[in-house]
């Protein structure tokens, strides 16, 4: 719709007018007026798979370097930091680690929501640690360990169940059992860093797996006599998938083709970014090990392995409008539709009764203005 104006009030959206009724003044006469000059006026961006930004990721606790003495801390400003690209919400992702450490970390992460002045931390995302060791990506292979429900247990007692989602690889034995706990919980399981054929993949779907972490990367390559987890994902539209759009992760071409295939509404827009995206001064670590930009993505040092990207969600919807997606179709994967793949039904519409997290961004893809909770959190 062009020419509208949206009311919230007590943190809600209580309202959508257009320039008539502003015109007629049925608009509160006491509002607080924001000019959005002729930009567009969104739901804000949900990032349900992010690492980290800016210098500050849920694998802080690894480093000192910056004298962060809290992982609290870090995701403090992480939320705060995140505003300026227009996120409202977000899933702190949690590399695999040592068991106990790996509770840790997800215990003081739980213990932070609801105390974040920035975009608000919605649950946890645990990328592993019950993985296929043949598609380990970055991950160090001695952090990822076979399906285990009493340290799934001990995962969920220290998230308070604040756990969202949980990448896994569908194919690993007891894997079912797993599915069971997690779907009684309310668990999203993503299939990814999977070495699944086209029939794992299947047999994840009757375990109740319909979403799958970062399509193409950490899987088994596309054959056309030989089907495995990418033809699965796209030929089955009850699956929606994960998309890192830096043009890299996937390249362009094959963007379009996944528009082409999937259902607008299964496509659901990720940064998977690193704790050193955006970061001005030291050296780039992230999961314990030294990081290089090259290529446009950040690779392992060691072994020149991809280790996530360094894109922002304003940055992936940008780039999905030049590989051909309407920018209603690009906004939708960065706010809509990842609030429908993870439950978040009051979040990612301009809707009366919806939450008031609103993200404003003009013609040249720069932010203007963020509103989170109806309070106005960043302008431009």
């Amino acid at each position: 719709m062009e020419n509208h104006s949206v009311l919230v009030e007590d943190g809600r959206i209580a309202g959508i007018f257009s320039r008539q009724h502003f015109e007629q003044k049925r608009i509160p006469s006491d509002a607080e007026y924001i000019d959005a000059d002729g930009a567009w006026i969104v739901p804000g961006f949900i990032d349900t798979h992010i690492h980290g930004y800016g210098g500050y990721g849920t694998d802080d606790y690894m480093f000192d370097e910056y004298n962060i003495k809290d992982l609290q801390d870090s995701l403090i400003q992480l939320s705060r930091l995140l505003l300026k690209n227009g996120v409202t919400a977000f899933n702190p992702t949690v590399y695999p680690a040592e068991k106990d450490t790996m509770t840790r970390t997800i215990a003081k992460i739980a213990s932070l929501m609801g105390k974040e002045d920035g975009a608000r931390i919605m649950g946890l995302h645990l990328e592993g640690p019950f993985l296929s060791l043949e598609k380990p990506g970055v991950m160090n292979p001695g952090t990822i360990y076979p399906v285990d429900l009493d340290c799934m247990e001990q995962f969920w007692n220290a998230a308070e169940g604040h756990i969202i989602n949980m990448t896994v690889a569908p194919e690993l034995e007891n894997i079912g059992r797993l599915a069971g706990y997690c779907n009684n919980r309310g668990i999203i399981l993503q299939a990814g860093h999977t070495n699944a054929s086209y029939e794992g993949i299947i047999q994840g779907m009757q375990m109740g797996i319909f979403h799958c972490t970062h399509l193409f990367n950490a899987m088994r390559r596309m054959e056309q006599r030989n089907p495995n987890a990418v033809e699965a994902i796209l030929s089955h539209c009850e699956m929606s998938c994960e998309l890192i759009p830096d043009g890299i992760h996937v390249h362009p071409g094959l963007i379009k083709l996944i528009a082409n295939i999937k259902p607008a509404d299964k496509i659901v827009m990720v940064t998977d970014s690193l704790r050193c995206t955006d970061q001005k001064i030291g050296t780039l670590y992230a999961n314990g090990d030294t990081m290089a930009y090259k290529d446009g993505v950040f690779k392992r040092i060691k072994d020149d392995i991809i280790g996530g990207s360094a894109i922002t969600m304003i940055q992936g919807i940008k780039n999905l409008v030049q590989f051909g997606f309407s920018v209603e179709n690009a906004v939708k994967a960065a706010s809509c539709n990842p609030a429908r793949a993870m439950g978040y039904y009051n979040k990612g519409m301009i809707a009366i009764g919806k939450d008031a997290d609103i993200t404003v961004f003009d013609k040249d893809f720069i932010i203007r203005s963020v509103i989170t909770g109806g309070e106005l959190k960043f302008k431009g």
